[in-house]
């Protein structure tokens, strides 16, 4: 049997552990297969795609700033993609046609949110900081898991109101209200690229009497292990959680779309990505 190819493409890419964590499994299940880093162009989106139905890559995952990008050259999207507008995973299906489907939403929901429902936290007020890539998968777990108290915030205005326009019952806020607004909040999402490996960071000027005792912090980062606000908010006592169980969970149902096989996250594999993770 031929090897197959996959490859996540975005730019850019130098944080990304997918390839460690496809190849992983390729290697546990005994595919012949492999998984690579393509980091591109948006005039190269096409050029990829093109590859999938010549069947030279069996399918491909997608990251910032492509998963809107994406779309208009698939033939359709399907399940959560379809709710979210945001594609991540694409494959051929058995009639040529480029699907795209959205995992994101299943990787924040097994990897957080399933857990705080079953212990019971008392989650209410939910505040997502940013509007673009991921934020849609974000609202459409949240609403999934019964939290229908949403306000997003964004540095541009504009994105925050056109992502209203998608999910009628979400609110807005102005990033000069970010503060005011984490003070009622029970969960924060930060779902920008603020905080990743080599980019920009931000944190905020908060202390413990600025928010609830029970706040919880989700940084959809992975990769440093703790962003600048993630080590922030630990120092006041606030729950962190940083993005490693939502890629682990979007990549195994990535990788079951894909081969039919649903991957087992082991201690292991925990072990070789965090080893990969700047501190």
């Amino acid at each position: 049997m031929s090897k197959k190819f996959f490859a996540i493409i975005g730019k850019p890419l130098s944080h990304s552990l997918s390839p460690d964590l496809h190849n992983y499994w390729f290697e546990k299940y005994k595919l012949n297969a492999n998984y690579k880093l393509m980091e591109i162009e948006e005039s190269q989106i096409q050029d990829v795609l093109e590859k999938i139905k010549h069947k030279n890559i069996s399918g491909i995952n997608i990251t910032l700033p492509y998963k809107k990008k994406i779309i208009p050259y698939l033939d359709r999207l399907i399940n959560d993609a379809e709710k979210t507008s945001s594609v991540n995973t694409v494959y051929l299906d058995a009639e040529n046609k480029l699907i795209g489907d959205n995992t994101d939403v299943y990787g924040m929901q097994a990897g957080y949110l399933k857990n705080f429902m079953d212990k019971n936290f008392n989650i209410k007020k939910s505040i997502v900081i940013g509007a673009g890539g991921v934020a849609p998968s974000i609202i459409v777990a949240l609403q999934k898991s019964n939290i229908s108290d949403i306000t997003i915030i964004n540095r541009t205005f504009d994105k925050s109101i056109f992502l209203k326009s998608k999910f009628k019952n979400i609110k807005v806020s102005k990033w000069e209200n970010l503060l005011s607004e984490i003070v009622n909040a029970d969960l924060v999402i930060n779902a920008t690229s603020l905080g990743l490996k080599g980019g920009q960071e931000f944190s905020l000027d908060i202390g413990p009497k600025d928010i609830k005792k029970s706040l919880i912090f989700i940084d959809t980062i992975y990769n440093p292990k703790e962003t600048k606000m993630i080590k922030k908010l630990k120092q006041i006592g606030v729950k962190t959680f940083n993005g490693l169980e939502m890629f682990l969970y979007q990549g195994q149902k990535s990788f079951y779309l894909w081969n039919k096989i649903n991957p087992e996250i082991d201690d292991m594999l925990v072990e070789t990505l965090e080893k990969k993770i700047n501190d």
